[in-house]
């Protein structure tokens, strides 16, 4: 008798559970965290490739050393964040984070005029390989990043909006941080990293 009653109980708490939005929160939940391990995955990929560019560029430009190091300072900052699934709920670490890419970013922009001065090393293949992998690589962090954007603004819909507010206050989940910019229009633009498309 006592089992039956326990089944009933629980029958009953996962319709209420449900009802009030408990599993879409969890699935809005599992999406948000699948679309930032792509975002985080994509940023690594680019990270990757900084170090190959570098040294490719310091064969042809190697007394730029100032924007070469500024490019690898802004790659070791990036590294230094731990961007942990907890990232996502504090949005001072979400700031950081987005401030280190954006530090990257910027420096991979300051590189391309270095390069803009080097019609040799425009023309090397091992460059216009290394461009057209960052190049592609851009695209998919702005695609990536755009994703995120849209699995955090459907989860905390879902936090935020009655009854799943109730279950979320209950259960504790809160809305998550997301990216923010200066110039919203930006973000869906990734970097200029075309390096050898110019006029030699």
């Amino acid at each position: 008798m006592k089992f039956v009653r326990l089944l009933t109980l629980l029958a009953v708490s996962a319709s209420l559970l449900s009802g009030c939005g408990y599993n879409q929160i969890q699935i809005n939940d599992e999406k948000v965290t699948a679309a930032w391990a792509e975002v985080l995955n994509q940023y690594k990929r680019r990270a990757d490739l900084i170090p190959n560019l570098v040294n490719v560029v310091k064969g042809y430009a190697d007394h730029e050393k100032e924007v070469l190091t500024q490019v690898t300072e802004a790659r070791a900052g990036v590294g230094s964040i731990k961007a942990t699934p907890e990232l996502l709920n504090d949005p001072a670490a979400m700031a950081n984070f987005q401030q280190a890419q954006a530090g990257l970013s910027g420096a991979l922009s300051r590189l391309m005029v270095v390069v803009e001065r080097y019609p040799d090393l425009k023309a090397d293949a091992s460059f216009r390989d290394l461009q057209a992998q960052l190049e592609g690589t851009e695209n998919r962090v702005t695609v990536a990043r755009n994703r995120f954007i849209e699995s955090v603004q459907t989860y905390n819909i879902s936090v935020r909006t009655f009854p799943n507010n109730l279950t979320a206050m209950v259960m504790g989940y809160s809305p998550k941080a997301s990216f923010t910019v200066e110039n919203p229009g930006a973000i869906a633009q990734p970097p200029a990293v075309q390096f050898g498309n110019g006029k030699q």
